[in-house]
């Protein structure tokens, strides 16, 4: 199962420890709309599985960790 709050706290925390400001995180992974990360980590609205794979690929962690069915952030 898919926990929004989780996603949300991750993605800020994974964000912040890269030094990246939304606005540039969003550039990074070619989302549309600037916003889209905040509201990503407010849990206002959730992420596509083609965003999801991008966010998994661009901080090289896990699809499992960043949605919250890991603690691992490892890839396997």
């Amino acid at each position: 199962m898919f926990d929004r709050k989780i996603f949300a706290a991750r993605l800020r925390y994974l964000r912040e420890q890269h030094g990246l400001s939304t606005q540039k995180l969003a550039g990074a992974l070619g989302l549309k709309s600037k916003g889209a990360v905040t509201q990503f980590e407010k849990a206002v609205i959730s992420p596509s599985v083609d965003t999801l794979v991008a966010l998994a690929d661009f901080f090289d962690v896990s699809l499992d960790y960043l949605v919250g069915r890991s603690d691992d952030p490892r890839r396997h």
